[in-house]
């Protein structure tokens, strides 16, 4: 009987404990209910410290002793807020912290740029091409089309922020995660990038445009400093996210891991303050990218809001606002920021994810951009489309049987499959030559390395078998009993390290010796040879691109791959895809080549490696056009099966006031229907600034046109096409002069020019004095 009534009272003291908390509870204000500024006053100090940093790693204590001392950290401390709280999607790559007291959720971060990267679990992921190939659609509509479908994976999914587009500028083809990036051109990069923001975010979902700024190489990525003019950072590195950023309104913006001009851009107030929010106006949230910066109590101050992955830098949080080092207002500016993007999340509105995207649907968008950004790059008496007399196929290179579909590290993603080109092949009607498959196949298998570690492995950085030598019998046997040879030329980089010249950007001895047999065996016997690129950046073709009968860039297509790659081989689909990059005659002619990946740093005790980007405003074709250097493939470049002429230019003024608008009529005059790419590049007088002989200002992609079918272009020129940034007076500057209007097939091929006159210098913009460099820059100048 008293083990009754003890068990009575106690239940009544909990009833009423938990009645207590309830009133508590329902009286302190709410996100959501009440103001965020009344929420923020009712959290205490370790809440706020909390929640600007992430929830770490849930890992069990038997895997944890196997971590480096970097992922031990992100392991919480028991009882804190972030062990309290749980992931709602364990295979993602990062949390926020929940405060279930005032209605905060946490809220799920997750990669990545080339399409939801679910690491284990029941996922069916599209893969989708990488950033190389969507920039070479020039096709903003079809990648919000895109963006839609990575929206919604992760809706369904139940990720509220996707880690994605990548922006930086393809600087040097070297660098490992170029992949991820769109061009060598901020302008094209931008367009891009806001079309990828838009689509992803019409879903409902979050975007993180990254790396800002100034991340083009992985060597070092963390310790190295990349010292750049305030001109080339303007209109290079940061105009790309500009335009994203004022275009589109991402949700977050993700810090970079090196340093601009000596300090960490996640400790930069310059970057993340005068510029971001001053100079753009940019209200969203900023994070930083995984293990980042050096001095949290910096990052915070700087307006680095969210630290990720966490939870390892709380503490020095409440310390520094303890010991009066960090004003707890600023943190409050921080905190608010995180709870509005709460407010915008799907898991704040109680979204019921089903876990079921429209995968199907998905996967078809996917397979469309692949096709469109291909780029065909040469088609010596029209070899390609394959004619339906043309069935059996010799597939040559490792790539054909093991295709890339996309890089390595945090932005590749895990399939439930994946088409290789062979399987394309064969699903379109060829034939590929059994006996050379079973060939690449068993020497596949017994020369492949394992990967060196789980991480690497769920990273998607597989170590590659080499290269497979064909002999000259074999060659000769399957000249005979084929049709066509097609030889797949493949490449995968990734995150965390860059490129090689010897084996990676030039082709290996094996390749090119490959290349130059089978191309010899088969015209000895009337038959042609393909070339196919399954690469993630830039190589050198200027060595061997006059051998083969027909090259087709492919790029890595994402998981549709060899279906896509059979669309364009079967004619099924005109190529209409150009090059958002320019592809060198050798390693030596890059600007970059000089000062890439800097140099060694001894002294510092922060900085490892130093490069000075002494190339300046002369990235990419901005380079070889202004010094007449020969390249093998220029930006803007690529063929069709049809083609077309450009006519009728025409300019609405002589004179410029406020606006000009160009038209421009694109005509198909070949024999299939077939898309253009019509790009419009401005030359500019040089006053006090150097210049580029030519800048892209504007582009257009046209509808299919059939044979004989004319479509008009209209281009719009502002005086912010007009500008450049001059570092003296902090402004974007028109100045007075001649301007010519250059309209192209490409960077090199200018078919049609109309000049027009700015009377006076227009001052479009004046912005902060930010970001200035701590050395001299010896800056490359025009000729």
């Amino acid at each position: 009987m008293k083990s009754v009534r003890y068990n009575l009272y106690l239940s009544l003291a909990f009833l009423i404990y938990s009645v207590n908390i309830m009133a508590q509870n329902s009286e302190l204000p709410q996100l959501g209910k009440a103001s965020v500024n009344e929420v923020i006053a009712a959290m205490i100090l370790e809440e706020k410290a909390g929640i600007v940093v992430g929830a770490g790693l849930k890992i069990d204590p038997a895997v944890a002793n196997m971590l480096d001392e970097d992922m031990k950290r992100m392991i919480p401390d028991p009882g804190s807020l972030a062990a309290k709280t749980n992931s709602p999607v364990p295979p993602a790559a990062g949390t926020t912290v929940e405060i279930p007291r005032l209605g905060i959720p946490c809220i799920v971060v997750n990669d990545g740029p080339a399409g939801l990267r679910m690491m284990g679990g029941n996922y069916q992921c599209t893969a989708f091409p990488i950033g190389s190939l969507l920039a070479s659609t020039w096709n903003c509509d079809l990648i919000y089309q895109a963006g839609q479908a990575y929206g919604n994976e992760t809706l369904e999914y139940g990720v509220d922020v996707l880690l994605a587009p990548g922006l930086n500028i393809q600087r040097d083809p070297l660098c490992g995660r170029n992949f991820e990036y769109f061009s060598e051109d901020p302008f094209l990069s931008g367009k891009i990038a806001s079309a990828m923001v838009r689509g992803i975010q019409s879903q409902g979902v979050g975007t993180s445009v990254k790396h800002f700024v100034v991340n083009n190489q992985e060597t070092d990525r963390k310790t190295v400093n990349s010292v750049v003019s305030e001109r080339a950072l303007r209109e290079i590195y940061l105009e790309g996210f500009r335009i994203a950023i004022q275009e589109a309104q991402p949700w977050t913006v993700m810090s970079s891991y090196n340093l601009v001009n000596g300090l960490y851009t996640s400790e930069n107030p310059d970057l993340l303050i005068k510029i971001l929010r001053d100079d753009w106006g940019y209200k969203g949230l900023v994070t930083s990218d995984w293990i980042s910066g050096n001095d949290f109590v910096a990052q915070v101050k700087a307006g680095n809001d969210l630290l990720m992955p966490g939870p390892y830098q709380v503490n020095s949080i409440i310390q520094a606002v303890n010991d009066g080092q960090l004003d707890e207002k600023i943190l409050d500016r921080n905190v608010e920021n995180i709870l509005n993007l709460v407010l915008k999340s799907p898991r704040f509105k109680k979204y019921q994810y089903s876990s079921k995207p429209n995968t199907d649907e998905n996967t078809k968008k996917s397979r469309i951009a692949a096709t469109e950004g291909m780029v065909l790059l040469k088609n010596t008496g029209n070899t390609l489309p394959l004619s339906e007399n043309i069935p059996n196929i010799a597939l040559f290179g490792n790539s054909s049987y093991q295709t890339h579909i996309g890089g390595s590290g945090s932005g590749s993603v895990a399939t439930s499959y994946k088409i290789n080109i062979v399987d394309g092949l064969e699903k379109a009607g060829y034939i590929p030559n059994k006996v050379l498959q079973e060939a690449y196949v068993s020497f596949i298998k017994e020369n492949e390395p394992r990967p060196t570690n789980m991480l690497d492995a769920m990273m998607g950085r597989k170590p590659q078998a080499p290269e497979m030598l064909i002999d000259v019998s074999l060659a000769k046997k399957l000249a005979d009993e084929t049709d066509i040879a097609i030889i797949t030329i493949g490449r995968k980089s990734g995150e965390t390290s860059d490129r090689e010249i010897e084996n990676d950007f030039n082709l290996s001895k094996t390749e090119k010796t490959n290349i130059e047999l089978i191309t010899e065996t088969f015209h000895s016997k009337g038959k042609k040879v393909i070339v196919l690129l399954n690469i993630g950046g830039v190589i050198e073709t200027a060595s061997w691109k006059n051998i083969p009968d027909a090259i087709l860039l492919t790029w890595q297509p994402g998981i549709e791959a060899g279906n896509a790659i059979a669309d364009l081989i079967s004619g099924k689909v005109n190529p209409s895809g150009k090059l958002a990059v320019t592809f060198p005659n050798s390693y030596s002619d890059v600007p970059s080549a000089k000062n890439f990946p800097g140099e060694i740093v001894t002294n510092d005790s922060v900085i490892t490696r130093q490069v000075v980007y002494e190339e300046g405003i002369y990235v990419g074709y901005r380079y070889y056009n202004t010094f007449d250097i020969n390249t093998s493939y220029p930006f803007g470049f690529g063929l069709s099966y049809t083609n077309f002429t450009y006519n009728n230019l025409k300019l609405s003024s002589g004179k410029f006031k406020d606006e000009i608008t160009v038209s421009v009529t694109i005509t198909n005059t070949g024999k299939i229907a077939g898309k253009e790419i019509v790009q419009l590049y401005l030359s500019a007088p040089k006053k006090e600034l150097d210049k580029p002989s030519q800048e892209l200002k504007e582009f257009a992609k046209t509808r299919s046109l059939n044979p004989g079918e004319s479509q008009t272009v209209e281009f719009t020129i502002d005086a912010k096409s007009l500008s450049s940034f001059n570092s003296e007076r902090s402004a974007w500057i028109a100045d007075a002069g001649k301007y010519t209007v250059n309209i192209g097939a490409s960077g090199e091929d200018i078919v049609l020019t109309k000049a027009f006159k700015l009377s006076d210098d227009i001052l479009v913009a004046r912005v902060s004095k930010a970001l200035e460099p701590q050395i001299n820059i010896n800056e490359l100048k025009g000729k």
